[in-house]
């Protein structure tokens, strides 16, 4: 199996750059990035059986594995929501398949979203984890836009071992997430 060119660049370009500017010896205590979470909520699917089938097909075309269908834990009467119906569905990415997703989203899907200037450097977590949201799938070029009936946003979280936010902004930068100015 083939090595991902995001992941060859973190092992060859990356690390060393990293070790520099944190002052670090141990590659294991550089920050890396563990899991990509993607996962899309569908309010009207609880009416629309066809509407969660359709992304969450969307959804096993991007990450290349199948999407898991989430549930309500509880009641909400002011959604009319029940516990256990179907409202959306997630994937998490690990290993080669989390390397490939990144690379597409940064050098492919992001350029395509309409009036990009950029991600939020302020959407980490505390802990070093980022965090984004899309408004449409189709920004995907795997998506073909004649099968899509329902446009959907998604969001997509990156979870890195950095401890604190400086570490993670560090890190994805060097990977060439396009952060605004």
């Amino acid at each position: 199996m083939a090595i991902p060119t995001l992941l060859k660049q973190y092992r060859e370009e990356i690390v060393p750059v990293l070790k520099d500017k944190l002052g670090r010896a141990n590659v294991h205590s550089l920050p890396q990035i563990e899991k990509v979470v993607i996962s899309m909520g569908i309010g009207s699917a609880s009416q629309d059986r066809k509407r969660l089938v359709e992304v969450a097909d969307h959804m096993t075309l991007l990450a290349g594995q199948k999407a898991q269908i989430t549930r309500a834990r509880k009641s909400v009467a002011g959604f009319k929501l029940r516990e256990g119906q179907e409202i959306g569905c997630r994937v998490t990415l690990r290993g080669t398949r989390m390397y490939e997703f990144l690379e597409r989203l940064i050098s492919l899907a992001l350029p395509r979203v309409r009036d990009f200037r950029g991600v939020n450097p302020k959407a980490f977590d505390g802990a070093g984890n980022y965090s984004l949201g899309l408004n449409e799938q189709m920004v995907f070029l795997e998506i073909d836009p004649d099968s899509v009936h329902y446009t959907q946003g998604m969001n997509i979280a990156i979870v890195t071992s950095a401890a604190n936010n400086e570490e993670g902004f560090l890190l994805l930068k060097e990977f060439g997430m396009p952060f605004r100015k």
